[in-house]
């Protein structure tokens, strides 16, 4: 998985216009998984998750990793291709596709914070904000495994 913001392809946009294939997306990590604990992890079938996975491969959002043998089968394990993602401001539909997912997944959550503001700045202002808050989320080094799993949505957008 490589650090940098990779700006999406038109392809990897329309993948990402469906909200289960963002939750593969982030689910599956640079750690990787497989269907079986994908499927797990996000209470859905595995037919389910193997469809949206094969449109994930395809369009280069995630790639094969490593396979492992299991009772006298294989498991392959999928690893997200980059760590984020930039989504232009014609991507309309992949961004109502986060926005859901983000949404189903914060009013699951015990004790979200969730803190939506609007403030009139300079355009110097937001865009130093904007690098600001992405240097924070960037620079954040993740726990071990068996540590919890948080979501952070940044955004600095003009209205």
């Amino acid at each position: 998985m490589t650090d940098d913001t990779d700006l999406a392809t038109p392809a990897q946009l329309s993948a990402l216009g469906h909200p289960m294939r963002q939750r593969i997306w982030r689910e599956t990590g640079a750690a990787g998984a497989t269907v079986s604990q994908l499927a797990n992890r996000l209470a859905t079938n595995k037919g389910n998750v193997a469809h949206h996975v094969k449109v994930l491969v395809a369009v280069g959002l995630l790639a094969p990793g490593r396979a492992r043998t299991v009772r006298g089968g294989t498991e392959q394990y999928y690893v997200a291709v980059t760590s984020r993602l930039q989504l232009d401001s014609s991507a309309t539909d992949a961004t109502r596709a986060l926005l859901s997912s983000v949404a189903e997944e914060v009013a699951a959550a015990r004790d979200p914070l969730l803190n939506h503001r609007t403030i009139r700045l300079t355009r110097r202002q937001a865009e130093a904000l904007a690098r600001h808050l992405d240097r924070v989320v960037t620079e954040l080094e993740p726990a071990g495994e068996r540590e919890a799993s948080y979501g952070v949505l940044v955004s600095v957008y003009g209205r």
